[in-house]
């Protein structure tokens, strides 16, 4: 399997999902499993199927975790040599060509992308466009409302 790259603080909210997880609650839902088998017959206890189904989405949950964590290549762009161009990690200024707005994404992993704060997975179109251009390039995105053209005002390794 190959690497998924990651930045740092990526890394950090994976690991420290999988702690909850596994420290608060996977021992939550055995307790609320134990207490909902005390009640008598399980067969048609929905308390008891609802707490094992939440005990599955937990394990699934820790199994995906575990199996990224194991997988991922942290990357830290404030100690790459890229000349100035855009990289994974690198937060990009942005100035639409149509409409002058200007703004800021940072070029992510699959798992942290959230366009609303301002990051940007790197399998996304605009991200795809960045990569490995300068400051004073434009850049062509694909959108769904046709091609955006956007240019590269600067480039900053965070």
């Amino acid at each position: 399997m190959s690497k998924i790259p990651i930045t740092i603080a990526g890394a950090e909210r994976l690991r420290a999902e999988l702690q909850e997880l596994k420290t608060v609650q996977r021992p939550a839902i055995v307790t609320a499993i134990a207490e909902a088998r005390s009640h008598g017959d399980i067969a048609e206890n929905a308390e008891y199927h609802a707490a094992k189904e939440r005990q599955g989405f937990i394990e699934g949950r820790i199994s995906e975790l575990e199996a990224k964590l194991a997988n991922v290549q942290i990357i830290n762009p404030a100690l790459l040599d890229t000349d100035g161009r855009c990289v994974f990690g690198a937060t990009v200024d942005l100035e639409d060509m149509k409409s002058g707005e200007v703004v800021t994404y940072q070029i992510v992993g699959d798992d942290e992308g959230d366009i609303k704060q301002g990051k940007v997975s790197i399998g996304s179109p605009l991200a795809r466009a960045l990569i490995g251009k300068y400051p004073g390039d434009v850049a062509e995105v694909q959108a769904p409302s046709g091609v955006r053209e956007y240019e590269i005002l600067d480039v900053k390794y965070i």
